[in-house]
């Protein structure tokens, strides 16, 4: 099974089980020299930063969801793009598939950005962080 790392809303892990019900999480993880933002869209995406971490959740990643998950972020429209980055894991840094949004300077649509924070707590990210997301609704 391919590693996924999830920053916004697969967090949520209602919302993956009903998308992508063979996949399992791992545990917490980062992806690091890159910082969360917000598309044009409305939706959450990662930029490279040299100073910032982005914190999330990772998968084991069924081969059979991928197509769902793929559906789901829109890859065939254009809105994301998939790519391999390093992420650190439970288990140390390993390569994990990431969404990339294609474009930034949006705000967060209505409800979405509260889910990516309440998911985020659920899933025992850092207070500290999750306070800094919530700082994107201003």
């Amino acid at each position: 099974m391919p590693l996924y790392f999830a920053y916004g809303s697969n967090m949520d892990r209602a919302a993956m089980a009903r998308r992508c019900p063979a996949s399992t999480v791992r545990g917490v993880g980062r992806l690091y020299r890159h910082r969360f933002v917000i598309m044009r869209e409305g939706y959450a995406s990662v930029v490279r930063d040299p100073a910032a971490t982005v914190w999330g959740l990772v998968w084991d990643l069924a081969l059979s969801d991928v197509p769902a998950l793929d559906r789901y972020e829109g890859v065939a429209g254009g809105l994301y793009v998939k790519a391999q980055q390093p992420v650190a894991t439970p288990e140390g840094v390993r390569r994990a598939l990431v969404y990339l949004g294609r474009s930034q300077g949006g705000t967060p649509r209505p409800g979405y950005l509260q889910g990516v924070i309440a998911a985020g707590r659920e899933a025992g990210l850092p207070e500290a962080y999750l306070r800094g997301l919530s700082g994107l609704l201003r």
